[in-house]
């Protein structure tokens, strides 16, 4: 384990800065901090909160040049799409802003002779463990509807995140968001243990790795805290048929290669019938081949960027090299740069069903494809995964395509698009990616105590 939290540059492997992780005292203060403050937030009018969290947006979108370029310093995320990035986080604080006191108004129940309402209120304070690939973003959802609500949080980024971390915090202390309310923290492995097992914190909320999801799940289950994850995922991509097998190829490389490949729901499993597979295919190839390495500051779409670390790009290297043992054909790319953390964009086939590799999320710029020759089939190999977090159907026929769609096991189902997203649309898995969901009217209905108000008729 590392001594702190750094920020490193992906293209060089520069450090550029560090922090040292917190104390145990300083743990122990900011839990009664957040506690403290809790109490008088949640007291607060929804009102109040509201206007707090619509200058949190405020300054989201007023800082979007700067939160993007320090992201693409510390993670190589081109600077067009941090910008992206931050426009996003700053719309998904202002719908909650706006939309808070409707999400969480009580619900009138039916009672024979008596008057019952079920009201939605805080639980206290939460704990957020959230990672890297979107350092603004998944802040954002967490963060927006809870601080609405009326609960408070501890907010423990990646370690790669400690400047983008700080910035977030800065944006909140000026938007008004009272001492205590929201805080940053840089705790290590076991320290986050503290955290989810304290009886000051009354929920947690993770994205992250299998792993990482499976521990906090285990930890928070003995100390019965309520759980919400997003554990990744390796989701279909469907082409049942195209009238321009390239142009359909161009669609799914665009898709694959955003954020440098490094998104949970992304394109990583592209199951293509038979008849425009080679077709797309090469074209795929093409796409790949002409890629080029730069920094983040290019807008050209034939240059790639680093991935988030150099560990990250070599445990990627480490999965096309496994997946080639074990059968599958590496068409193009999938070179390692002798430094930095820079891998260029492959195209993988023939990976074996059923080989160790088959079942792995392939996180970074990866086209993993497979050929099938009935809608069938594309739906068996489609289900034939640990996860479920989203899955795509394309087709000419949109009634074909949404019959596919339907026996998707998946928490998000897209027809014709991948980009089925917004601040109003609920975001989440099923199996092992997860559980719980975020965005949408339903992302404030999480962490929420749905308390039974009953006035009964007889007096004593």
């Amino acid at each position: 384990m590392s001594d702190g939290y750094r920020v490193e540059n992906p293209a060089t492997g520069e450090v550029v800065e560090s922090m040292e992780f917190v104390s145990e005292a300083e743990l122990d203060d900011l839990l009664a901090q957040s506690r403290q403050a809790w109490e008088r937030w949640s007291r607060r009018p929804m009102s109040e909160r509201m206007e707090v969290v619509s200058r949190v947006a405020t300054l989201f979108d007023e800082r979007k040049d700067e939160l993007a370029r320090i992201i693409g310093t510390k993670m190589g995320k081109r600077l067009s799409e941090g910008v992206e990035e931050a426009e996003y986080s700053s719309a998904i604080f202002q719908y909650y802003a706006d939309n808070g006191e409707k999400f969480s108004q009580d619900l009138q129940l039916d009672a024979d002779g008596a008057r019952a309402v079920l009201q939605r209120r805080p639980i206290g304070v939460l704990l957020g463990v959230m990672p890297w690939n979107f350092p603004y973003y998944q802040v954002a959802r967490f963060a927006a509807p809870n601080l609405v609500l009326g609960n408070a949080i501890i907010l423990k980024h990646a370690e790669i995140c400690a400047r983008s971390a700080t910035a977030i915090a800065e944006i909140m202390e000026e938007a008004g968001v009272p001492q205590g309310v929201y805080q940053n923290v840089f705790a290590d492995h076991d320290q986050i243990s503290t955290l989810v097992a304290d009886p000051r914190i009354a929920g947690v909320c993770l994205t992250g790795s299998e792993r990482a999801g499976a521990a906090i799940a285990e930890q928070a289950g003995r100390a019965l805290k309520k759980v919400v994850l997003e554990l990744g995922g390796s989701d279909p991509y469907i082409v049942l048929d195209a009238g321009d097998p390239t142009e359909a190829a161009r669609n799914a490389f665009s898709t694959r290669m955003y954020n440098t490949g490094q998104a949970c729901d992304s394109n990583k499993r592209m199951i293509v019938m038979d008849d425009i597979y080679d077709d797309f295919v090469a074209e795929l190839e093409r796409l790949a081949g002409q890629m080029t390495p730069g920094t983040f500051e290019t807008e050209d779409e034939t240059v790639y960027t680093p991935l988030s670390s150099r560990p990250a790009a070599e445990k990627l290297k480490d999965q096309i090299d496994r997946a080639v043992a074990a059968g599958a054909t590496l068409r193009v790319g999938g070179e390692l740069s002798d430094q930095g953390a820079y891998i260029s964009p492959a195209v993988l086939t023939d990976v074996p069903r059923g080989s160790d590799i088959y079942h792995e999320e392939f996180f970074g710029p990866v086209c993993v494809v497979y050929k099938v020759s009935s809608d069938e089939e594309a739906l068996e190999l489609a289900n034939d995964s640990h996860f479920g977090l989203g899955g795509s159907v394309f087709s000419q026929d949109t009634k074909r395509a949404e019959r596919v769609g339907e026996g998707l096991e998946v928490g998000m189902v897209k027809i014709n698009t991948h980009a089925a997203e917004g601040e109003a649309i609920p975001f989440g898995g099923v199996k092992r990616s997860g559980y719980g969901r975020e965005l949408g009217p339903v992302g404030m209905d999480e962490f929420v105590n749905k308390r039974l108000h009953w006035v009964g008729g007889d007096k004593p």
